[in-house]
């Protein structure tokens, strides 16, 4: 789930080489925690939040199939 994350986030932005995913287990879930370059937070976000929905979206129904619960979390 990790790299699928980072492959997400290194396509949508202009400096790839900022993206770093963090994985913090927690007791119910596991979180991914998205870190890009502060010039390229708008585009990881989108308009009103859409881009971040659907990072999200595909990351739940991705760790869905495997059986885990997961949760991205993009941090500044």
């Amino acid at each position: 789930m990790k790299e699928l994350l980072l492959y997400i986030a290194r396509n949508l932005v202009d400096d790839p080489e900022a993206v770093s995913v963090t994985e913090v287990e927690g007791p119910q879930e596991l979180t991914l925690e998205l870190r890009v370059a502060p010039d390229d937070m708008g585009k990881v976000i989108g308009r009103q939040g859409r881009i971040a929905k659907e990072i999200r979206t595909v990351i739940r129904a991705y760790a869905q199939r495997t059986g885990q619960k997961v949760s991205v979390d993009i941090v500044d």
